[in-house]
């Protein structure tokens, strides 16, 4: 790429040119249709007697008007100005960004599949309960649990939910007890999730490894103690290795063991959580097994537990009745209720069960060999090149840090901007808090070594030009539509919708602009 922005020539992408888009607003021209409507047989009805006070009166009018083809180009131009996975990488550690397989979405558009209603009944749902039973039986096996709950929509919810079931337990126990413990190294959303349930949370510090450290661990649990929310591997990519004495110490009190299972990507076929010593844990769907997530997207986070938690799982579960048919069992007394309308989001089940079956067992365990194998092959090629803060051995991700660079005012935040340039989404920024200047890579298992490479290759340039010209990459991105945005201003003065020339005296070009 002849860039005089660049010090080396990125491999992956030359500048992508193509046309600027103007608001569908902008666009509109009255008595434009992208459609035509029969004549009306009953009398027409004005919108205002309709609508009364909800009709809008601030100047706007009436929607844009485009022709069919002007709304196709447009929307198909904003599109190519997205970055995807179809087109390349999210290096985003810890989100477990991988490929979603087609064919999870054709088994998921299946007629039956896609159309059921929950509000069938179970006559006419026994193929949709037989998913919801064969994908837990899957999950259960994979996890070493007892029993599971398809219900939470996703990981935050999950923790949520077995932190419920938790509560539940010491409670029917006589003490719900009173606080959380919650290592610096978990999911951010782990002493959130406690607070909501009622604990306080109490912080565990990391050794020296990245790990729990369990002389501190020993000196905090007592009969107050409720659970500890781990997350492993944690935030950082690392297998807690004293696991069965962490579950020991918890046991020994009375507490519970939860496990974060957001990182069960590289767990998968390899070990299973219930054979360590955990007794509850949530699971991400639209992660380790899958299917899309991101952008507010439908995600899963079934919460599979030991024997002991199994009578608090949330209502309903799916039983076999006794002439072999499915049907959901709401008489649980001891349930934590509802976590989520219906039974979940099945499309999710779909996609995740059709993935676990086209795998099978030594392909989910190959999935996870290789997730680790492209971590630690990026860690291997960039241990020169940016500093490793814990030497513990990596799973599925690799965690750097912007020291070496910020020695020439080149931050995380500034590399991973300048990553753009390059044709590859920005690593994970500042995350985790346990690593000042947190550069979080995950590959996952589906990149190959090519992409590998062309990452790796942009990361040394990036390093080299923050040597030898830092305000190149504190500048970046240069190739993009839109420049370094001042992001604290968007976070204090949000602009949230387009405002009209009516609303505020300008033209209508000038209203596009400054929105």
């Amino acid at each position: 790429m002849a860039d005089e922005k660049f010090v080396g020539t990125p491999r992956k992408v030359t500048t992508h040119v193509n046309q600027n888009e103007d608001l569908m607003f902008e666009k509109s021209s009255a008595g434009k249709k992208g459609y035509r409507l029969a004549e009306l047989d009953v009398p027409a009805v004005d919108a205002a007697s309709l609508l009364g006070a909800a009709k809008r009166t601030d100047g706007l009018g009436v929607m844009p008007e485009l022709s069919e083809i002007e709304i196709v180009r447009h929307f198909t131009r904003l599109s190519t100005w997205n970055y995807a996975i179809d087109l390349g990488m999210y290096p985003l550690g810890s989100c477990t960004m991988k490929y979603n397989p087609r064919i999870n979405e054709a088994v998921a558009r299946l007629e039956g599949l896609a159309e059921a209603h929950p509000y069938q009944p179970e006559s006419l749902s026994q193929g949709a309960l037989g998913i919801m039973k064969i994908l837990s039986e899957a999950l259960i096996e994979i996890t070493g649990m007892d029993a599971i709950t398809l219900q939470p929509a996703a990981g935050a919810q999950g923790e949520f939910t077995g932190i419920l079931l938790a509560r539940a337990y010491h409670t029917a126990n006589g003490n719900p007890r009173k606080k959380i413990i919650v290592p610096d190294s978990a999911h951010g959303t782990n002493p959130a999730t406690a607070v909501i349930c009622g604990y306080e949370v109490a912080n565990l510090k990391s050794n020296a490894l990245g790990m729990v450290d369990l002389a501190e661990l020993e000196r905090m649990v007592d009969e107050d103690t409720a659970a500890l929310m781990l997350t492993n591997p944690s935030t950082i990519g690392v297998f807690e290795s004293d696991i069965h004495k962490i579950a020991d110490i918890l046991h020994a009190k009375g507490a519970l063991l939860y496990m974060d299972g957001a990182n069960m990507n590289a767990l998968v076929g390899k070990t299973r959580p219930g054979d360590f010593g955990v007794d509850v844990m949530h699971l991400n769907l639209h992660k380790t097994f899958s299917t899309p997530h991101g952008g507010g997207g439908p995600g899963s986070g079934p919460v599979a537990c030991k024997k002991h938690l199994e009578p608090f799982l949330p209502k309903p579960v799916v039983v076999t009745k006794a002439d072999g048919s499915l049907a959901l069992d709401f008489d649980r007394p001891q349930t934590v209720g509802r976590v989520r309308a219906w039974y979940g989001n099945f499309g999710m089940f779909i996609r995740a069960l059709a993935y676990i079956l086209a795998n099978g067992p030594d392909g989910l365990r190959l999935t996870t060999e290789d997730a680790v194998l492209n971590a630690n092959y990026i860690r291997a090629k960039l241990l020169d090149t940016f500093e490793l803060p814990f030497k513990s051995p990596s799973l599925h991700e690799v965690v750097f840090s912007d020291k070496l660079q910020a020695k020439n005012g080149v931050k995380t935040g500034d590399m991973g901007k300048r990553l753009i340039d390059y044709g590859f989404h920005a690593y994970t920024v500042s995350f985790p808090l346990v690593v000042s200047g947190a550069m979080m890579i995950e590959p996952t298992e589906s990149e190959s070594r090519e992409e590998l490479d062309l990452l790796i290759d942009a990361l040394k340039q990036i390093a080299r030009e923050a040597e030898e010209n830092p305000e190149l990459v504190q500048s970046a991105p240069h190739t993009t539509r839109l420049q370094r945005l001042d992001e604290t201003t968007a976070a204090r003065k949000p602009v949230l919708r387009w405002k009209g020339p009516a609303e505020d005296g300008l033209t209508l070009g000038t209203a596009a602009k400054e929105w």
